[in-house]
């Protein structure tokens, strides 16, 4: 058996690959159905395709037997954890935290302040060269509430604090303290969504976190209050969100949808107050270099057994989720 690596980018872009693996490039080709670049059994260490429906980047789980690291290149690892029954016992999933906060904290600015000061509104007053000025809701003085304060979330409050919000509130899913303030656990949800102006959505999707954005929290939140998700669609209950929004009680900017990607025909696309983007929270200019970076780093510490980063859960361990 060889000791293989398999990689979503060609190994000779990536600086400082280790040697003491065999690098073989696999990104599932153009319509997933690439085929493999060598036997799965001889994979040691899989980093999942990036962009790539979940049939793609679980197709060689089942067949990677000795496998001992599985890395994504994604921040969110729902997509493997589902499959976890694929795979042998020992297995480090580890997630990419530290390569997509800058790009998806920046997407979570961009989509609460064009949402805010009616941006698709302009652009469509545009195309038909009607100039259309309004008064608009600013950022300032607004109060905003963080629901997933992890890295993502930590850096989506680096990027508020030059706009002068009124109040940054903080949710994970245990409390704690930090260098801004306290973070509140996800039970006093209830007391914090009704003062909040816009709620940003930046949790994993989890057991605890799947449909958690349901009737009753849109209920609890202000009127014309504003919901920014940059998580998962799953995080959210779709049809309660699109009765709210044909209501117009509140409005609603969307990174993420569920379904995912969404159908042409599917209403949330013409519901009233929706800005949607195609989950675009992560691939910009500043995905590869960080990528590369991680994956240097972390394979170097494989090779020279020394302790992963991010290592989300262990297979067969009681942390799995």
């Amino acid at each position: 058996m060889t000791a293989d690596l398999w990689l979503p980018i060609p190994p000779d872009e990536i600086e400082g690959l280790p040697d003491g693996l065999n690098p073989l490039f696999w990104d599932g080709g153009p319509t997933g159905e690439q085929e493999f670049p060598g036997d799965p059994a001889d994979c040691v260490f899989y980093v999942v395709p990036y962009m790539k429906r979940q049939p793609v980047k679980v197709r060689p789980l089942a067949e990677m037997r000795n496998v001992r690291v599985v890395q994504t290149i994604t921040a969110g690892v729902d997509d493997v954890t589902a499959h976890l029954a694929d795979l042998p016992p020992g297995v480090r999933l580890c997630n990419a935290r530290g390569v997509h906060e800058a790009s998806t904290a920046e997407l979570a600015l961009t989509l609460t302040l064009a949402s805010l000061r009616g941006i698709p509104k302009f652009v469509r007053a545009q195309q038909q060269g009607h100039w259309q000025s309004e008064f608009r809701p600013a950022l300032a003085d607004r109060n905003v509430l963080i629901v997933g304060y992890g890295a993502i979330g930590s850096a989506i409050e680096d990027r508020l604090a030059p706009f002068e919000v009124a109040r940054v509130a903080r949710v994970a899913r245990s409390a704690r303290t930090t260098a801004r303030g306290p973070v509140h656990p996800l039970t006093e949800l209830p007391a914090l969504l009704p003062e909040a102006d816009v709620v940003i959505l930046s949790t994993p999707l989890t057991g605890t976190t799947r449909g958690m954005v349901d009737a009753g929290f849109l209920a609890r939140m202000k009127d014309g209050a504003l919901l920014v998700n940059v998580a998962r669609g799953g995080v959210v209950d779709t049809q309660a969100l699109l009765a709210e929004l044909e209501s117009g009680r509140l409005t609603a900017a969307l990174d993420v949808t569920d379904p995912e990607p969404l159908p042409r025909e599917h209403p949330l696309w013409q519901a009233p107050g929706v800005l949607i983007s195609p989950h675009v929270g992560g691939p910009t200019s500043a995905f590869l270099p960080r990528a590369k970076r991680l994956l240097a780093d972390q394979l170097g510490r494989f090779v020279n057994r020394e302790p992963l980063r991010n290592v989300i859960l262990t297979t067969g361990a009681t942390n799995e989720a």
